[in-house]
This record gives structure tokens, sequence and C-alpha cells, in this order.
């Protein structure tokens, strides 16, 4: 039976302290960051105890979802992890496929939503990596509506409000990680998919009250898609809320924008502002969302005609 490769891509994230500024440059672009802008990344770092457990989760999900497409025996899946940001790269991953004999894979972002400043970034560099000499790529684009995945995001969403003092007051906030909003002129879907995603899961659970923030935004100069999760929770004291739910849809997750964004600078903002908040769980390598993530290939597969 020939293998259907799989090349999945992850954001990546500094393995120790020592990688944060090379990890940082290469997000700017090349451009070294200042002193100043270091040591505040390297503090939010040492905050969440040194290091961030993404790397070692983006591998556990790889893995757990290679067992889960195998274990299914409609084909035989090898999964390839390529990062944007940190070793090992997304080129690194294709060329290994080419190496293995791999000629056909699917190529999926472990992020939902699509939009041509995230996802599509991975696609291109995952493209151009395959002009020399394959493999073939299917790229899946968004699997924000997958149905495991919603189910996945409303157990999560659900728990997080039983943990509540008065769930049925306790306004849910479904976040993402903000862009440049210079994506609302290019009709990006970015926005409206992170929308029905959220509404999707409301349905499921029968919400009355939820609204959407955006978090983690760049330091650019150009402005970025807002109200920002800090704003939010102000807008939302200042109209009585007591208690809320951040579920943080756009992430798969535990990392930097997570465990410091949220449960460090969101949480403090919260209590100073009387507000008590609860996070959902991330997604990791749970079984729920890696056999969501598997429908997703299995879809893939499909559509390619493999």
């Amino acid at each position: 039976m020939t293998t259907l490769g799989v090349l999945m891509m992850a954001y990546g994230t500094p393995r120790n302290l020592d990688e944060v500024e090379p990890y940082y440059t290469d997000i700017r672009r090349g451009r070294k960051p200042s002193p100043a802008e270091l040591a505040d990344l390297i503090r939010r770092y040492e905050a969440i105890g040194g290091v961030s457990p993404l790397h070692d989760i983006t591998e556990r999900q790889a893995r757990a979802v290679e067992q889960a497409l195998n274990a299914r025996g409609d084909a035989t899946f090898r999964v390839y992890l390529g990062m944007k940001h940190t070793e090992p790269r997304i080129a690194e991953a294709v060329a290994g496929m080419r190496r293995d004999g791999i000629d056909r894979a699917i190529a999926v972002v472990l992020a939902p939503h699509y939009s041509a400043m995230s996802v599509e970034t991975y696609h291109k560099q995952a493209r151009e990596a395959a002009l020399d000499g394959g493999p073939m790529l299917h790229c899946v684009n968004e699997w924000h509506l997958e149905p495991r995945f919603l189910d996945a995001l409303a157990a999560r969403v659900e728990e997080a409000l039983r943990q509540c003092h008065r769930p049925e007051e306790a306004m849910v906030i479904f976040t993402a990680h903000s862009l440049p909003a210079r994506i609302l002129e290019m009709g990006d879907p970015y926005v409206d998919q992170l929308r029905e995603s959220g509404e999707a899961v409301a349905q499921r659970l029968g919400l009355v009250h939820y609204t959407f923030g955006w978090q983690s935004a760049g330091r650019t100069q150009e402005p970025w898609l807002g109200p920002d999760l800090l704003a939010t929770l102000e807008s939302l004291r200042a109209e009585g809320y007591r208690e809320v739910v951040v579920c943080a849809q756009g992430f798969v997750a535990d990392h930097l924008e997570v465990l410091y964004d949220i449960d460090i600078e969101a949480k403090h903002r919260a209590e100073e502002l009387g507000i008590r908040l609860v996070r959902t769980r991330q997604m990791n390598d749970d079984p729920d969302f890696v056999r969501a993530v598997a429908d997703v290939i299995e879809g893939a597969k499909r559509d390619a005609g493999w």
C-alpha cells in the first residue's frame, strides 16, 4: 500500500531561553529585536516557567494524529512536522518526504481559520519547497467548521462554565490572535470564519451571553484587529459582568499567547476589575482534538481523489 504523506505545519517556539533571540529575529524577518524588546519577551517566557511547552505539544499532536489515521486502516499515512519559525523547518519536512519516496501529501496547518497573512504563508513555503522534485501537495485552507473540532470547543466551554458561580450570567469571549486590520480591506475571510466557529459553538450550547475579542497583537505602528481582550474585559465590567469564560478558539495548544497573555496578563486585569476569569482548556494532544484533525486529513484525501 502506498504511503500518503501529511505535512503538518505549526508556528514553532524557542525550546530554551538561548533560542529566544534567533526566534524573535526570524519572526521579524531578519531584523534583530532591540535589547528592551528581547528582555521583555524573555521576561514573559520566564513568567511561564522559562520555556513554552508548545514544541513538545506539537510533536505529540503529530505523532497522535499519525497513529489515529493509521488505526483507521483506510490508508497508510506518515506525518512530517514542519515549523514556520524554528526547527524542523517546513522546507526540511518537505525534503524529508522527498527522500522517503513520498509523492503525494496533505498539507495542513495547526490553525483552523484561514488568512492570507497566516495559513497561506505556510502553504507558500511548502509549495516552494515542493517545486524541487515534489511531493504533490493538497493544501487544506481552513477547518474551522469541522464537526469534531466544534464539538471539542463546545465541550471545553461547557466545562469552563461549570466552574463559574453563576454560569447562566457569565460572558463567553471567543478570542483569536489579532492580525493587521488591513486584512479587512483585502476581503480576507479570517474574521468571518472566527465568528462562524464561535457562533456554531454558541448554538451547540444555547449560549445567550457571548462575544468576540482579539489578543496578542503585534507591536507595530499599523492598526491591528480589535478590541483587545483587555479592553473587552473593561467594557464587560462596565456592563455589569462579574464572570467571564475565555475560549481561545484560534489556538490549538498551550503556548505563550495562552499561558502568559491570558493566564497572567488578562487574569491580572480581570482581578483588578473585580471579574472572575476562567479559561477553557486548550486542545493539545487530547484524543477528541486528534480525531478532529484526523477527520480533516481524511476529508482532504477524499477531496484530492487519493
